[in-house]
Formats: structure tokens, C-alpha cells, sequence
């Protein structure tokens, strides 16, 4: 039988030069959305699923991120002594969210190479692997369901999104064929960001992975490719045509994903999540109207409202 999947990995050894110079001092996984950081919500996502040791891969100038999650006594006594429990309530909770560790990746050689530093914290499991410019709404099921296809299939798992042909070179893409699974296809060809034109469907790699441990052995001689770096991709490539390695399956995700990785992406993450927030929500949409009226969609003065 499968063995029960325990462990989540959660590269965040990136430099988040698109954020400059806010990411000059701050790590990018720490910059907010909406009033918490944009690694809780991954963090948050793997324990929903029951990912409950948490390994996060990092780099140098990212003790925010460990900050972040450690205890903080005198603030903990600050909110105490002035009786806001609300605010420390919300402290706590990211102190006890998960069992966490760290390693720093050292060199930069992608991806592929930053999943690879995890071999000796998960061993011979299976593991998730989160990747935090994906956000994926706490409403909508999907790592939850690529376990339980890991676990009903002993296969490495990737999430997979339809996107506009005209984006697909932006992704990493799949060749696919159906299984009897509505949600559930096998993955028999990945290519890292096609050439605009030629990727194979618009079926997207989006950041969330279920990998059997043999992924470690595979990207051990897996040589660099785009941009010089060990991809991941390349890896899942090799062990969608391995059968002995259980293949490669992908869960087609329909529900809500917020993209963090840029700065218009992220301002849209913020906006639809403050949108729907039941404390933000009401007055904020109502605001959101009425200045949404006086906007001229072509950002100039000419007819504006």
C-alpha cells in the first residue's frame, strides 16, 4: 500500500526581483495579502489537508519567514496585558499553525534543484510540494484530492489549470489522456514554457505537486535545461514514461486560484480577496463600485467619468 502522505515542502529560496524594492529587505513569501502573508495562506493550505510537518526551502535574507512563525513572547504579553485577545488570537495561530523546518537551498539552480534539497527531511514518502506565488481559495478542494489520487493511483500527482491558448507559453504544459476519472487525466508529456504557438494543450502546470520519493533520484542526474536550472519538469517528463515509477497523473482544477507572482497578479489577489472577506467584504465592494465609476479604462483624461 501506499505509504500516508505527512510532509509538504515549500521552496522559498527566490529572490522576488519583480517586487523590487520592496523584496530588497523583505522576503517576497512575507509581502501581504490583505492582513496576512502570502506564506500563510500556503502554509494554512497544506495543514487544511493534513500536511502537518512542514519543510520550507529558503535562501539568505529570509529570517523573516522563520520570525514569522516562531513564538513572540513580549508581543504575546503586549496584547495580553491590553486585553485584545482578537490580536493575539491571530498571533498564535501562525506560532502553532505547523511543524515547521527550514534548509537553505545555497545555490540558485532552480526549481528542480530546491525540491532536491528536501531528500533528506522527507526520506522514502511521498510529498507534497507547494509553491507560493500559486494561492488556492480555502473554499476550493485540491490538494486534498491529489492525495487521495496519490493514494488511490501510487502515482506522482501535478495540478493542472485550462488557460487561454495564447498564455500556455507562460506555463509549463501537459499532454494528457483521460482516465475514468472526470477530474483525473495521466500525464504522458510535460514541456517547460513552449514556444508561443507550440505547446501541445492548455492544460497548465500550477504550483502544487504530490510526488513519490523517486523523484529525488530522478533529478539527481536530471541536467540543467531552461535558464541553466534543474527543472522539475524535466524530471516529471522522464517519470511520466516510467511505469515502474507509477507514472505521472494530473487533477484538473476549476475552482479559484489567486497568482502572487507579479505585481498585477498580486494586486488582483488582494482585491478579490479583501472582496470576499466577510469583515472587508460589504464596505470595501461598496467602495470598490463607486471608484471603479470614476475610472477612464484607457488612463488618460479623455472622457473620463
Amino acid at each position: 500500500m501506499p505509504s500516508p502522505l505527512t510532509k509538504a515542502v515549500i521552496p522559498a529560496a527566490g529572490l522576488g526581483t519583480r517586487f523590487l524594492p520592496a523584496t530588497k529587505a523583505m522576503p517576497k513569501e512575507m509581502l501581504p495579502v490583505v492582513d496576512q502573508p502570502a506564506i500563510q495562506y500556503v502554509v494554512a493550505e497544506a495543514v487544511a489537508a493534513g500536511l502537518h510537518d512542514v519543510l520550507m526551502i529558503t535562501g539568505r535574507n529570509k529570517s523573516a519567514l522563520e520570525n514569522h512563525f516562531d513564538k513572540v513572547g513580549e508581543l504575546e504579553q503586549v496584547l495580553t496585558a491590553k486585553g485584545d485577545l482578537e490580536k493575539l488570537e491571530k498571533v498564535k495561530y501562525s506560532t502553532d499553525l505547523a511543524d515547521l523546518h527550514y534548509v537553505r537551498q545555497g545555490d540558485p539552480k532552480g526549481l528542480g534543484h530546491a525540491v532536491l534539497r528536501a531528500k533528506m527531511h522527507v526520506g522514502h514518502e511521498p510529498f507534497a510540494v507547494l509553491l507560493g506565488d500559486d494561492l488556492i481559495d480555502e473554499r476550493d478542494v485540491l490538494l486534498t484530492r491529489m492525495l487521495e489520487v496519490q493514494s488511490e493511483r501510487d502515482t506522482s500527482v501535478i495540478a493542472l489549470l485550462e488557460v487561454d491558448p495564447a498564455q500556455a507559453h507562460l506555463y509549463g504544459v501537459a499532454t494528457v489522456e483521460p482516465t475514468d476519472d472526470d477530474d483525473v487525466v495521466r500525464v504522458t508529456g510535460l514541456v517547460e514554457k513552449p514556444a508561443p504557438g507550440s505547446a501541445p494543450s492548455n492544460l497548465a502546470l500550477i504550483g502544487r505537486y504530490v510526488l513519490r520519493p523517486e523523484v529525488f533520484d530522478v533529478l539527481e542526474r536530471t541536467e540543467p535545461g531552461k535558464n541553466n536550472e534543474i527543472q522539475l519538469t524535466d524530471a516529471l517528463q522522464e517519470m511520466a514514461g516510467r511505469d515502474d515509477l507509477g507514472g505521472v497523473h494530473g487533477v484538473v482544477f476549476r475552482g479559484r486560484r489567486y497568482d502572487t507572482g507579479d505585481k498585477l497578479d498580486y494586486l488582483k489577489t488582494i482585491v478579490k480577496l479583501a472582496a470576499d472577506r466577510d469583515d472587508l467584504g460589504p464596505e470595501f465592494r461598496d467602495w470598490l463600485v463607486g471608484y471603479a465609476a470614476t475610472l477612464n479604462p484607457h488612463g488618460d483624461d479623455s472622457g473620463a467619468a
